[in-house]
């Protein structure tokens, strides 16, 4: 449903954005002789959105904790989920991950900028440029979860382990480690969301399905950064790189 309805929103703020346009001018390009015409295409594209943010949402949850992240939020609504190979030893992979930087992450800063609208930035969507960015997700909203080194980091907001869901979001991510063999391994990261509330729930969905293409793609190149890092860090430590 995440896709859909975000194709559902896209296509109806382009709908009503066209119509906004025909009611000063009609676009005749598009079909829209009238200014009528164009009244009638702004309430069809405000539908369509409603429609995407509207979408049923359903409940995932996790029955056998088998990560920490399952332990904080075995109940979602909303997640993404995200995979690596790094030809690294996992020690490697684990500093990589605690290092890195925005500025290696490509697309960051443009689309953290277009996430929050435009709007000053806070939290994890300020990290500046060269600071690890785990540093600035524990000093902003977003607190250590937990932490085991070179097997599994978790962060998030608004969680609290073995007790009932707060009335505000959930949001926790993870990267975890999962050793090959002595000098391979897969790197994975997760998002999960859980939201009480129908308005609370339908307003995030709304937001959450127009974000997901930004959001999916800043984790990948997340996801490459931290591969580029502790591959390179592999090669200088093998002599005579």
């Amino acid at each position: 449903m995440t896709i859909f309805g975000g194709i559902l929103e896209y296509l109806g703020l382009i709908g009503a954005l066209a119509g906004v346009v025909s009611v000063l001018k009609p676009l005749r390009l598009l079909g829209i002789r009238t200014r009528k015409s164009g009244l009638l295409v702004v309430g069809l594209g405000l539908l369509t959105f409603l429609a995407g943010t509207y979408l049923p949402v359903s409940e995932t949850r996790v029955t056998t904790a088998r990560t920490r992240l399952d332990e904080f939020v075995p109940v979602f609504q909303f997640g993404e989920f995200h995979s690596i190979q790094i030809n690294a030893p996992k020690d490697r992979v684990d500093a990589a991950i605690r290092t890195v930087t925005p500025d290696e992450i490509r697309f960051f800063q443009t689309l953290t900028w277009i996430r929050r609208f435009g709007r000053p930035a806070s939290g994890i969507l300020n990290a500046p440029g060269r600071r690890p960015i785990l540093d600035t997700f524990a000093s902003g909203w977003f607190h250590v979860l937990a932490d085991e080194p070179g097997r599994e980091i978790v962060v998030g907001t608004g969680v609290v382990k073995d007790r009932p869901p707060h009335p505000r979001p959930a949001i926790a991510m993870n990267f975890r480690i999962e050793e090959v063999d002595a000098a391979h391994c897969t790197l994975t990261t997760e998002t999960r969301v859980y939201v009480t509330g129908f308005h609370v729930l339908h307003g995030f969905a709304g937001y959450w399905r127009m974000i997901y293409p930004g959001s999916s793609l800043i984790r990948y190149e997340w996801l490459r950064a931290i591969q580029r890092r502790a591959e390179e860090a592999t090669d200088t430590s093998i002599p005579g790189v």
